[in-house]
């Protein structure tokens, strides 16, 4: 059995930030201790759950609350987070019932359901957490020293790498944080006004673009390196498939066509080599002549092309208008 995250830790701090009268991104009180919850959604995760949960309660900044959401685990994920709650009172298992069907929406579903469960209101920061996740002691103490430092940042987190990969390898865009690591200060969550659930995936790339539109800042901390414990989107089958998804995703999101293709061939060196990146233009491409039905914002969608075009000149060396 692996680890059930059991040892103590210290008490969570109960100090929040200070909103300014504006509503503009608050700045911290000085000397004060602000509080964060935590939202985790779980699916038979007994092989990899406790590692998160030990990684969590050995923070030297402890969550005020973290609600787990075991969306429809038939395995011994239930067990292992009652097992972890009875020792810390601030971890909180929330069950749901399977649900017909799989599609990357449901992420969505299971946190904004968790977030419903929270039963603590003094808090400054909310965060997402996978399930499959290990990061050092000061993990959050360091994420929360950012936004500190930093008043209009709204969204940051660290960058999660799968095992055996290079961590030397840091990716290009450090304003879009995975989902599995997305931290929030409180005010920029609540004006997002919710998360979009996009059945392909790739929601959390939205929510980052969503928070610019906002004007708050969004960083992926590179001197933060996570272990992600097994590699994503694993349940949607074999390297060359999950690759194909993930162009089918692109496309949901509405990535230019240029700015997808130019993707795609900084990603020749991903593994399997070329292949990989031919199987991810191949499912965008394929998303495209089915004219798949997009639930993207048209606002939205503008907002993320215009990002794409500069960022497309900047490469090129342009200067965009």
């Amino acid at each position: 059995m692996g680890s059930t995250g059991l040892e103590a830790g210290r008490d969570p701090g109960e100090e929040q930030m200070s909103a300014a009268a504006d509503g503009s991104p608050s700045v911290p009180q000085h000397g004060r201790r602000a509080a964060y919850v935590l939202i985790t959604p779980a699916k038979n995760e007994e092989r990899l759950i406790g590692e998160t949960i030990q990684s969590v309660v050995s923070q030297t900044w402890l969550p005020a609350q973290w609600v787990i959401v075991s969306d429809g685990s038939t395995d011994r994920t239930d067990e292992i987070v009652r097992m972890a709650a009875a020792a810390h009172s601030w971890i909180k298992l929330l069950p749901l019932p399977p649900r017909a069907g799989r599609n990357f929406a449901a992420v969505v579903h299971a946190t904004e359901a968790g977030l419903r469960a929270l039963t603590v209101s003094d808090y400054a920061y909310v965060g997402f957490l996978d399930s499959d996740l290990r990061f050092q002691a000061d993990y959050f103490e360091r994420v929360i020293a950012e936004f500190e430092r930093s008043p209009r940042l709204g969204l940051a987190g660290g960058v999660a790498i799968d095992l055996g990969l290079s961590k030397d390898r840091l990716p290009r865009n450090r304003q879009d944080v995975p989902g599995a690591l997305q931290f929030f200060r409180r005010e920029c969550f609540e004006r997002l006004g919710g998360l979009l659930a996009i059945p392909e995936g790739g929601w959390d790339a939205l929510t980052c673009a969503r928070a610019r539109m906002l004007g708050y800042d969004t960083r992926l901390i590179t001197t933060l390196i996570v272990d992600h414990l097994k590699p994503r989107n694993v349940g949607e089958g074999g390297i060359f498939r999950r690759k194909w998804q993930m162009g089918v995703r692109d496309y949901a999101l509405g990535y230019h066509p240029l700015f997808e293709f130019v993707k795609c061939l900084g990603r020749w060196h991903e593994r399997p080599l070329f292949i990989g990146a031919a199987c991810w233009w191949i499912g965008y491409c394929s998303a495209v002549f089915q004219r798949r039905p997009r639930l993207i914002p048209p606002d939205l969608l503008s907002f993320v092309r215009a990002e794409q075009r500069k960022r497309l000149s900047r490469f090129a060396g342009i200067k965009a208008k």
